[in-house]
Protein backbone atom coordinates (compact mmCIF):
# COMPACT_ATOMS: atom_id res chain seq x y z
CA UNK A 1 0.00 0.00 0.00
CA UNK A 2 1.36 3.42 -0.93
CA UNK A 3 2.00 6.16 1.61
CA UNK A 4 -0.90 8.19 0.19
CA UNK A 5 -3.30 5.25 0.53
CA UNK A 6 -2.20 4.70 4.11
CA UNK A 7 -2.69 8.38 4.83
CA UNK A 8 -6.16 8.29 3.25
CA UNK A 9 -7.23 5.32 5.41
CA UNK A 10 -5.74 6.97 8.49
CA UNK A 11 -7.70 10.14 7.74
CA UNK A 12 -10.99 8.24 7.32
CA UNK A 13 -10.43 6.17 10.45
CA UNK A 14 -9.63 9.26 12.48
CA UNK A 15 -12.73 11.05 11.23
CA UNK A 16 -14.98 8.07 12.09
CA UNK A 17 -13.40 7.64 15.50
CA UNK A 18 -13.72 11.33 16.30
CA UNK A 19 -17.37 11.40 15.15
CA UNK A 20 -18.23 8.36 17.30
CA UNK A 21 -16.73 10.03 20.35
CA UNK A 22 -18.83 13.18 19.82
CA UNK A 23 -15.62 15.24 19.86
CA UNK A 24 -15.44 15.02 23.66
CA UNK A 25 -11.75 14.17 23.86
CA UNK A 26 -10.38 17.13 21.98
CA UNK A 27 -8.13 19.47 24.00
CA UNK A 28 -8.07 23.24 23.77
CA UNK A 29 -4.84 25.08 23.59
CA UNK A 30 -3.78 28.44 24.92
CA UNK A 31 -0.35 28.82 23.34
CA UNK A 32 1.82 27.47 20.56
CA UNK A 33 3.99 25.52 22.97
CA UNK A 34 1.02 23.81 24.56
CA UNK A 35 -0.43 22.87 21.19
CA UNK A 36 2.88 21.43 20.02
CA UNK A 37 3.01 19.16 23.06
CA UNK A 38 -0.34 17.56 22.28
CA UNK A 39 -0.15 14.07 20.81
CA UNK A 40 -0.21 14.24 17.04
CA UNK A 41 -3.23 11.95 16.81
CA UNK A 42 -5.22 14.23 19.12
CA UNK A 43 -4.47 17.27 16.99
CA UNK A 44 -5.15 15.37 13.77
CA UNK A 45 -8.43 13.80 14.83
CA UNK A 46 -10.61 16.81 14.25
CA UNK A 47 -13.58 17.17 11.98
CA UNK A 48 -13.37 19.04 8.72
CA UNK A 49 -15.65 21.61 10.35
CA UNK A 50 -13.10 22.09 13.13
CA UNK A 51 -10.43 22.45 10.47
CA UNK A 52 -12.37 25.30 8.95
CA UNK A 53 -12.42 27.02 12.32
CA UNK A 54 -8.72 26.42 13.02
CA UNK A 55 -7.45 27.12 9.51
CA UNK A 56 -9.66 29.70 7.77
CA UNK A 57 -8.82 30.03 4.10
CA UNK A 58 -6.75 33.10 3.26
CA UNK A 59 -5.46 34.71 0.09
CA UNK A 60 -2.35 33.06 -1.37
CA UNK A 61 -0.22 33.85 -4.40
CA UNK A 62 2.90 32.54 -6.14
CA UNK A 63 5.28 35.26 -7.33
CA UNK A 64 7.58 34.77 -10.30
CA UNK A 65 10.38 36.49 -8.41
CA UNK A 66 10.59 33.49 -6.06
CA UNK A 67 12.97 32.03 -8.65
CA UNK A 68 15.13 35.16 -8.45
CA UNK A 69 15.41 34.74 -4.67
CA UNK A 70 16.38 31.10 -5.14
CA UNK A 71 18.96 31.97 -7.82
CA UNK A 72 20.63 34.65 -5.69
CA UNK A 73 20.85 32.37 -2.68
CA UNK A 74 22.21 29.53 -4.83
CA UNK A 75 24.90 31.83 -6.25
CA UNK A 76 25.88 32.95 -2.74
CA UNK A 77 26.07 29.35 -1.55
CA UNK A 78 28.05 28.40 -4.66
CA UNK A 79 30.69 31.08 -4.02
CA UNK A 80 31.22 29.95 -0.44
CA UNK A 81 31.40 26.25 -1.30
CA UNK A 82 34.02 26.94 -3.99
CA UNK A 83 36.31 28.55 -1.42
CA UNK A 84 35.91 25.52 0.86
CA UNK A 85 37.65 23.24 -1.66
CA UNK A 86 40.04 25.58 -3.45
CA UNK A 87 42.93 24.40 -1.24
CA UNK A 88 42.31 20.69 -0.73
CA UNK A 89 41.79 19.71 -4.37
CA UNK A 90 45.38 20.87 -5.10
CA UNK A 91 46.68 20.05 -1.64
CA UNK A 92 50.07 18.84 -2.88
CA UNK A 93 50.69 22.23 -4.56
CA UNK A 94 49.72 24.27 -1.49
CA UNK A 95 51.73 22.02 0.83
CA UNK A 96 54.82 22.78 -1.23
CA UNK A 97 53.98 26.48 -1.59
CA UNK A 98 53.39 27.13 2.12
CA UNK A 99 55.78 24.38 3.28
CA UNK A 100 53.14 22.72 5.48
CA UNK A 101 52.17 19.12 6.28
CA UNK A 102 49.01 17.30 5.07
CA UNK A 103 47.15 17.87 8.35
CA UNK A 104 47.56 21.65 8.04
CA UNK A 105 46.11 21.63 4.53
CA UNK A 106 43.24 19.41 5.68
CA UNK A 107 42.39 21.97 8.37
CA UNK A 108 41.87 24.60 5.68
CA UNK A 109 38.79 22.53 4.79
CA UNK A 110 37.90 21.25 8.25
CA UNK A 111 37.77 24.78 9.67
CA UNK A 112 34.42 25.02 7.86
CA UNK A 113 33.17 22.10 9.97
CA UNK A 114 34.65 23.29 13.26
CA UNK A 115 33.29 26.85 12.96
CA UNK A 116 29.78 25.59 12.32
CA UNK A 117 29.44 23.68 15.59
CA UNK A 118 29.61 26.54 18.16
CA UNK A 119 27.94 29.13 15.92
CA UNK A 120 24.89 27.23 14.69
CA UNK A 121 22.71 27.82 17.77
CA UNK A 122 23.12 31.63 17.79
CA UNK A 123 22.66 31.78 14.02
CA UNK A 124 19.47 29.69 14.24
CA UNK A 125 18.24 32.10 16.91
CA UNK A 126 19.07 35.01 14.59
CA UNK A 127 17.20 33.30 11.75
CA UNK A 128 14.08 32.90 13.92
CA UNK A 129 14.18 36.38 15.45
CA UNK A 130 15.56 38.65 12.70
CA UNK A 131 14.52 36.75 9.59
CA UNK A 132 16.07 35.20 6.52
CA UNK A 133 17.17 38.40 4.76
CA UNK A 134 19.32 39.60 7.67
CA UNK A 135 20.98 36.20 7.92
CA UNK A 136 21.73 36.07 4.18
CA UNK A 137 23.10 39.64 4.18
CA UNK A 138 25.43 38.97 7.13
CA UNK A 139 26.59 35.66 5.67
CA UNK A 140 27.36 37.13 2.24
CA UNK A 141 29.29 39.94 3.95
CA UNK A 142 31.50 37.41 5.78
CA UNK A 143 31.98 35.52 2.52
CA UNK A 144 33.09 38.69 0.73
CA UNK A 145 35.44 39.84 3.52
CA UNK A 146 37.11 36.43 3.81
CA UNK A 147 37.67 36.29 0.04
CA UNK A 148 39.40 39.68 0.03
CA UNK A 149 41.60 38.74 3.01
CA UNK A 150 42.92 35.79 0.99
CA UNK A 151 43.95 37.99 -1.94
CA UNK A 152 46.95 39.18 0.09
CA UNK A 153 48.17 35.68 1.01
CA UNK A 154 49.83 34.51 -2.23
CA UNK A 155 53.24 34.31 -0.55
CA UNK A 156 54.93 31.32 1.15
CA UNK A 157 55.09 33.15 4.48
CA UNK A 158 51.38 33.99 4.60
CA UNK A 159 49.86 30.69 5.63
CA UNK A 160 48.55 32.10 8.94
CA UNK A 161 46.74 34.91 7.10
CA UNK A 162 45.27 32.60 4.48
CA UNK A 163 44.01 30.39 7.30
CA UNK A 164 42.36 33.44 8.90
CA UNK A 165 40.71 34.35 5.60
CA UNK A 166 39.43 30.79 5.28
CA UNK A 167 38.08 31.02 8.84
CA UNK A 168 36.11 34.18 7.96
CA UNK A 169 34.67 32.39 4.91
CA UNK A 170 33.76 29.43 7.15
CA UNK A 171 31.66 31.73 9.34
CA UNK A 172 29.57 32.51 6.24
CA UNK A 173 28.78 28.79 5.88
CA UNK A 174 26.84 28.87 9.16
CA UNK A 175 24.57 31.48 7.55
CA UNK A 176 24.00 29.30 4.47
CA UNK A 177 23.30 25.66 5.23
CA UNK A 178 20.00 26.13 7.07
CA UNK A 179 18.46 28.44 4.47
CA UNK A 180 17.23 26.13 1.62
CA UNK A 181 14.28 24.62 3.50
CA UNK A 182 13.32 28.02 4.97
CA UNK A 183 13.48 29.78 1.61
CA UNK A 184 11.43 27.02 -0.04
CA UNK A 185 8.80 27.31 2.70
CA UNK A 186 8.47 31.10 2.55
CA UNK A 187 8.39 31.50 -1.23
CA UNK A 188 7.21 28.29 -2.93
CA UNK A 189 3.93 26.41 -3.30
CA UNK A 190 3.02 23.07 -1.81
CA UNK A 191 3.78 21.02 -4.92
CA UNK A 192 7.21 22.57 -5.54
CA UNK A 193 8.69 22.99 -2.06
CA UNK A 194 10.88 19.85 -2.19
CA UNK A 195 12.12 20.73 -5.67
CA UNK A 196 12.95 24.28 -4.52
CA UNK A 197 14.84 22.92 -1.51
CA UNK A 198 16.80 20.63 -3.82
CA UNK A 199 17.72 23.55 -6.08
CA UNK A 200 18.87 25.52 -3.02
CA UNK A 201 21.15 22.63 -2.06
CA UNK A 202 22.17 22.42 -5.73
CA UNK A 203 23.85 25.83 -5.51
CA UNK A 204 26.17 24.56 -2.79
CA UNK A 205 26.96 21.49 -4.86
CA UNK A 206 27.66 23.63 -7.91
CA UNK A 207 30.23 25.54 -5.87
CA UNK A 208 31.86 22.28 -4.83
CA UNK A 209 31.90 21.19 -8.48
CA UNK A 210 33.65 24.42 -9.52
CA UNK A 211 35.99 23.98 -6.55
CA UNK A 212 37.00 20.59 -7.91
CA UNK A 213 37.40 21.77 -11.51
CA UNK A 214 38.81 25.31 -11.54
CA UNK A 215 41.76 25.38 -9.04
CA UNK A 216 43.77 22.67 -10.86
CA UNK A 217 43.32 24.71 -14.07
CA UNK A 218 44.11 28.12 -12.58
CA UNK A 219 47.02 26.89 -10.45
CA UNK A 220 49.23 24.48 -12.43
CA UNK A 221 51.93 22.50 -10.64
CA UNK A 222 54.94 24.58 -11.70
CA UNK A 223 58.36 24.65 -10.03
CA UNK A 224 58.96 28.42 -10.08
CA UNK A 225 57.56 29.84 -6.83
CA UNK A 226 57.02 33.35 -8.22
CA UNK A 227 55.00 31.99 -11.12
CA UNK A 228 53.05 29.76 -8.74
CA UNK A 229 52.28 32.74 -6.49
CA UNK A 230 51.02 34.64 -9.56
CA UNK A 231 48.57 31.84 -10.42
CA UNK A 232 47.37 31.57 -6.83
CA UNK A 233 46.81 35.32 -6.68
CA UNK A 234 44.68 35.22 -9.83
CA UNK A 235 42.47 32.50 -8.30
CA UNK A 236 42.01 34.49 -5.09
CA UNK A 237 41.09 37.70 -6.95
CA UNK A 238 38.53 35.89 -9.09
CA UNK A 239 36.96 34.44 -5.91
CA UNK A 240 36.85 37.89 -4.29
CA UNK A 241 35.31 39.54 -7.36
CA UNK A 242 32.51 36.97 -7.56
CA UNK A 243 31.83 37.19 -3.80
CA UNK A 244 31.61 40.99 -4.04
CA UNK A 245 29.13 40.88 -6.94
CA UNK A 246 26.93 38.43 -5.06
CA UNK A 247 27.03 40.56 -1.90
CA UNK A 248 25.82 43.59 -3.90
CA UNK A 249 22.99 41.52 -5.42
CA UNK A 250 21.92 40.30 -1.98
CA UNK A 251 21.80 43.86 -0.63
CA UNK A 252 19.78 45.21 -3.56
CA UNK A 253 17.50 42.34 -4.60
CA UNK A 254 17.07 39.72 -1.88
CA UNK A 255 13.78 39.90 0.05
CA UNK A 256 12.60 38.30 3.29
CA UNK A 257 9.27 36.97 2.02
CA UNK A 258 6.52 37.78 -0.52
CA UNK A 259 3.76 40.26 0.28
CA UNK A 260 1.10 37.55 -0.05
CA UNK A 261 2.06 34.07 1.26
CA UNK A 262 2.36 31.16 -1.21
CA UNK A 263 0.37 28.62 0.85
CA UNK A 264 -2.34 28.45 3.47
CA UNK A 265 0.33 27.18 5.85
CA UNK A 266 2.39 30.36 5.56
CA UNK A 267 -0.74 32.51 5.71
CA UNK A 268 -1.62 30.97 9.07
CA UNK A 269 1.97 31.17 10.32
CA UNK A 270 1.98 34.93 9.85
CA UNK A 271 -0.90 35.27 12.31
CA UNK A 272 1.05 33.77 15.21
CA UNK A 273 2.08 36.37 17.81
CA UNK A 274 5.88 36.27 18.32
CA UNK A 275 5.46 35.82 22.08
CA UNK A 276 3.78 32.44 21.47
CA UNK A 277 7.00 30.98 20.01
CA UNK A 278 9.92 29.98 22.25
CA UNK A 279 13.23 29.24 20.49
CA UNK A 280 14.67 27.20 23.37
CA UNK A 281 11.43 25.28 23.85
CA UNK A 282 11.51 24.43 20.15
CA UNK A 283 15.04 23.03 20.42
CA UNK A 284 14.12 20.98 23.49
CA UNK A 285 11.12 19.52 21.67
CA UNK A 286 13.37 18.57 18.76
CA UNK A 287 15.88 16.90 21.08
CA UNK A 288 13.05 14.81 22.57
CA UNK A 289 11.79 13.79 19.12
CA UNK A 290 13.28 10.29 18.79
CA UNK A 291 12.67 9.77 15.05
CA UNK A 292 14.27 13.15 14.34
CA UNK A 293 17.29 12.42 16.52
CA UNK A 294 17.81 9.13 14.66
CA UNK A 295 17.76 11.13 11.45
CA UNK A 296 20.21 13.67 12.90
CA UNK A 297 22.80 10.95 13.55
CA UNK A 298 22.22 9.03 10.31
CA UNK A 299 22.34 12.27 8.27
CA UNK A 300 25.59 13.23 9.97
CA UNK A 301 27.14 9.86 9.15
CA UNK A 302 26.26 10.10 5.45
CA UNK A 303 27.20 13.74 4.87
CA UNK A 304 30.29 13.39 7.09
CA UNK A 305 31.49 10.63 4.76
CA UNK A 306 30.89 12.89 1.76
CA UNK A 307 32.91 15.68 3.39
CA UNK A 308 35.79 13.31 4.11
CA UNK A 309 35.86 11.95 0.56
CA UNK A 310 35.76 15.49 -0.89
CA UNK A 311 38.54 16.77 1.37
CA UNK A 312 40.88 13.82 0.83
CA UNK A 313 40.11 13.14 -2.84
CA UNK A 314 43.34 14.65 -4.13
CA UNK A 315 45.45 12.53 -1.79
CA UNK A 316 43.59 9.36 -2.76
CA UNK A 317 43.89 9.96 -6.50
CA UNK A 318 47.53 11.09 -6.44
CA UNK A 319 48.52 7.98 -4.44
CA UNK A 320 47.35 5.67 -7.24
CA UNK A 321 47.70 8.02 -10.24
CA UNK A 322 50.74 10.31 -9.68
CA UNK A 323 50.72 13.63 -11.54
CA UNK A 324 46.98 13.56 -12.17
CA UNK A 325 46.02 16.69 -10.22
CA UNK A 326 43.78 17.93 -13.04
CA UNK A 327 42.00 14.59 -13.33
CA UNK A 328 41.58 14.50 -9.55
CA UNK A 329 39.62 17.73 -9.90
CA UNK A 330 37.63 16.28 -12.77
CA UNK A 331 36.79 13.20 -10.73
CA UNK A 332 35.54 15.48 -7.95
CA UNK A 333 33.55 17.39 -10.55
CA UNK A 334 32.02 14.11 -11.72
CA UNK A 335 31.00 13.27 -8.15
CA UNK A 336 29.25 16.59 -7.67
CA UNK A 337 27.63 16.89 -11.13
CA UNK A 338 26.17 13.40 -10.73
CA UNK A 339 25.07 14.39 -7.23
CA UNK A 340 23.37 17.54 -8.52
CA UNK A 341 21.34 15.40 -10.91
CA UNK A 342 20.54 13.05 -8.02
CA UNK A 343 19.48 15.95 -5.79
CA UNK A 344 17.13 17.36 -8.40
CA UNK A 345 15.61 13.98 -9.22
CA UNK A 346 15.08 13.20 -5.53
CA UNK A 347 13.39 16.57 -4.96
CA UNK A 348 11.01 16.08 -7.87
CA UNK A 349 10.34 12.50 -6.74
CA UNK A 350 9.40 13.65 -3.23
CA UNK A 351 7.04 16.31 -4.59
CA UNK A 352 5.30 13.63 -6.66
CA UNK A 353 5.21 10.68 -4.24
CA UNK A 354 5.72 11.92 -0.65
CA UNK A 355 7.56 8.65 0.11
CA UNK A 356 10.05 10.29 2.47
CA UNK A 357 11.31 7.35 4.51
CA UNK A 358 11.30 4.86 1.64
CA UNK A 359 13.26 7.20 -0.63
CA UNK A 360 15.71 8.21 2.10
CA UNK A 361 16.43 4.59 3.02
CA UNK A 362 16.83 3.52 -0.60
CA UNK A 363 19.28 6.34 -1.38
CA UNK A 364 21.21 5.60 1.82
CA UNK A 365 21.64 1.93 0.89
CA UNK A 366 22.69 2.87 -2.65
CA UNK A 367 25.24 5.32 -1.19
CA UNK A 368 26.72 2.42 0.79
CA UNK A 369 26.89 0.24 -2.31
CA UNK A 370 28.45 3.08 -4.31
CA UNK A 371 31.11 3.63 -1.63
CA UNK A 372 31.99 -0.05 -1.57
CA UNK A 373 32.36 -0.25 -5.35
CA UNK A 374 34.42 2.97 -5.38
CA UNK A 375 36.71 1.62 -2.64
CA UNK A 376 37.50 -1.63 -4.46
CA UNK A 377 37.98 -0.11 -7.94
CA UNK A 378 40.14 2.90 -7.03
CA UNK A 379 43.42 0.97 -7.10
CA UNK A 380 42.84 -1.07 -10.28
CA UNK A 381 44.81 1.36 -12.45
CA UNK A 382 41.93 2.32 -14.77
CA UNK A 383 41.23 6.04 -14.49
CA UNK A 384 38.06 5.83 -16.61
CA UNK A 385 36.65 3.31 -14.15
CA UNK A 386 37.33 5.70 -11.26
CA UNK A 387 35.33 8.37 -13.11
CA UNK A 388 32.37 6.01 -13.54
CA UNK A 389 32.36 4.76 -9.97
CA UNK A 390 32.85 8.29 -8.58
CA UNK A 391 29.83 9.44 -10.57
CA UNK A 392 27.75 6.57 -9.19
CA UNK A 393 28.85 7.42 -5.65
CA UNK A 394 28.11 11.11 -6.10
CA UNK A 395 24.67 10.53 -7.57
CA UNK A 396 23.44 8.83 -4.43
CA UNK A 397 25.56 10.38 -1.67
CA UNK A 398 25.00 13.98 -2.78
CA UNK A 399 21.41 13.25 -3.79
CA UNK A 400 20.78 12.39 -0.14
CA UNK A 401 21.38 15.97 1.06
CA UNK A 402 17.96 17.52 0.24
CA UNK A 403 16.21 14.31 1.28
CA UNK A 404 17.47 14.76 4.82
CA UNK A 405 16.23 18.37 4.99
CA UNK A 406 12.74 17.55 3.75
CA UNK A 407 12.38 14.38 5.83
CA UNK A 408 13.37 16.40 8.91
CA UNK A 409 10.68 19.00 8.22
CA UNK A 410 8.09 16.23 7.97
CA UNK A 411 9.21 14.66 11.26
CA UNK A 412 9.37 17.93 13.20
CA UNK A 413 6.32 19.91 12.01
CA UNK A 414 5.39 22.55 13.13
CA UNK A 415 8.89 23.54 14.30
CA UNK A 416 11.01 26.01 12.32
CA UNK A 417 12.68 24.51 9.25
CA UNK A 418 15.83 26.50 9.98
CA UNK A 419 16.17 24.92 13.41
CA UNK A 420 15.75 21.32 12.23
CA UNK A 421 18.11 21.73 9.27
CA UNK A 422 20.62 23.53 11.50
CA UNK A 423 20.80 20.54 13.84
CA UNK A 424 21.20 18.19 10.87
CA UNK A 425 24.10 20.23 9.56
CA UNK A 426 25.70 20.45 13.00
CA UNK A 427 25.78 16.65 13.11
CA UNK A 428 27.28 16.58 9.60
CA UNK A 429 30.08 18.97 10.58
CA UNK A 430 30.97 16.95 13.69
CA UNK A 431 31.19 13.70 11.75
CA UNK A 432 32.97 15.52 8.91
CA UNK A 433 35.82 16.46 11.26
CA UNK A 434 35.98 13.00 12.81
CA UNK A 435 35.91 11.13 9.50
CA UNK A 436 38.37 13.44 7.73
CA UNK A 437 40.98 13.17 10.48
CA UNK A 438 40.46 9.43 10.98
CA UNK A 439 40.42 8.55 7.29
CA UNK A 440 43.50 10.70 6.68
CA UNK A 441 45.40 8.82 9.39
CA UNK A 442 44.20 5.45 8.07
CA UNK A 443 45.25 6.35 4.51
CA UNK A 444 48.71 7.38 5.72
CA UNK A 445 49.11 4.13 7.65
CA UNK A 446 47.24 1.42 5.70
CA UNK A 447 46.32 2.98 2.36
CA UNK A 448 43.20 4.26 0.60
CA UNK A 449 41.30 0.94 0.59
CA UNK A 450 41.34 0.72 4.39
CA UNK A 451 40.32 4.37 4.65
CA UNK A 452 37.32 3.90 2.36
CA UNK A 453 36.26 0.67 4.09
CA UNK A 454 36.29 2.69 7.32
CA UNK A 455 33.67 5.01 5.81
CA UNK A 456 31.62 2.08 4.50
CA UNK A 457 31.21 0.73 8.02
CA UNK A 458 29.59 3.95 9.18
CA UNK A 459 27.38 4.16 6.10
CA UNK A 460 26.11 0.69 7.02
CA UNK A 461 25.37 1.88 10.56
CA UNK A 462 23.53 4.90 9.15
CA UNK A 463 21.46 2.70 6.85
CA UNK A 464 20.32 0.56 9.78
CA UNK A 465 19.43 3.65 11.82
CA UNK A 466 17.40 5.08 8.92
CA UNK A 467 15.42 1.85 8.80
CA UNK A 468 14.38 2.37 12.44
CA UNK A 469 13.02 5.89 11.90
CA UNK A 470 9.28 6.04 12.45
CA UNK A 471 7.86 7.78 9.41
CA UNK A 472 5.46 10.15 11.20
CA UNK A 473 4.76 12.69 8.46
CA UNK A 474 3.21 15.50 10.47
CA UNK A 475 3.39 18.24 7.86
CA UNK A 476 1.84 15.96 5.26
CA UNK A 477 -1.13 15.24 7.51
CA UNK A 478 -1.65 18.90 8.33
CA UNK A 479 -1.61 19.87 4.68
CA UNK A 480 -4.13 17.16 3.88
CA UNK A 481 -6.54 18.88 6.27
CA UNK A 482 -6.19 22.19 4.44
CA UNK A 483 -6.54 20.55 1.03
CA UNK A 484 -9.69 18.68 2.04
CA UNK A 485 -11.10 21.87 3.50
CA UNK A 486 -10.43 23.76 0.28
CA UNK A 487 -12.03 21.00 -1.80
CA UNK A 488 -15.10 20.71 0.44
CA UNK A 489 -15.81 23.84 2.52
CA UNK A 490 -19.05 22.30 3.77
CA UNK A 491 -17.14 19.80 5.86
CA UNK A 492 -18.60 16.67 4.31
CA UNK A 493 -16.51 13.64 5.32
CA UNK A 494 -17.41 11.85 2.10
CA UNK A 495 -15.68 14.63 0.19
CA UNK A 496 -12.34 13.26 1.40
CA UNK A 497 -12.89 10.21 -0.77
CA UNK A 498 -14.06 12.36 -3.68
CA UNK A 499 -11.01 14.50 -3.29
CA UNK A 500 -8.78 11.43 -3.29
CA UNK A 501 -7.06 12.31 -0.02
CA UNK A 502 -4.12 13.66 -1.97
CA UNK A 503 -1.41 14.80 0.45
CA UNK A 504 0.80 17.66 -0.49
CA UNK A 505 4.02 18.66 1.19
CA UNK A 506 3.84 22.27 2.30
CA UNK A 507 5.82 24.48 4.68
CA UNK A 508 3.70 24.53 7.83
CA UNK A 509 6.16 26.50 9.86
CA UNK A 510 5.31 27.39 13.48
CA UNK A 511 1.65 26.57 12.85
CA UNK A 512 -0.88 27.55 15.53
Amino acid sequence: MSSQDELSHEWMDSCDKSRDNDWTTRKDRSSLGEYNQLPLQDSFETSVLDTVQLFPLMETKLYKRRWVMLFIFSAYSMSNAFMWLQYSIISNIFMRFYNIDPMAIDWLSMIYFLTYIPLILPVMWLLDTRGMRDVVVVGSAFNCIGAWIKTSTAHPSMFAMTFFGQFVCSVATVYILGIPSRLASLWFGQQEVSTACSIGVLGNQMGIAIGFLVPPILVPNVDDMDELAHHIRIMFYISAGVATLIFVLVIIVFQERPEIPPTQAQAQARNIPPEEYSYMASILRLLRNKPFMLLVVSYGLNVGCFYAVSTLLNRMIIEHYPGEEVNAGRIGLTIVIAGMVGSLICGIWLDKTKTYKQTTLAIYLLSLIGMLVYAFTLNLGHLWLVFVMAGLLGFFMTGYLPLGFEFAVELTYPESEGTSSGLLNCSAQIFGIIFTIAQGKIIDTWGTLAGNIFLCIFLLIGSVMTGFIKSDLRRQKANLQAEVQAASPTGSVSSVQDYGATAYSGPWQQQS
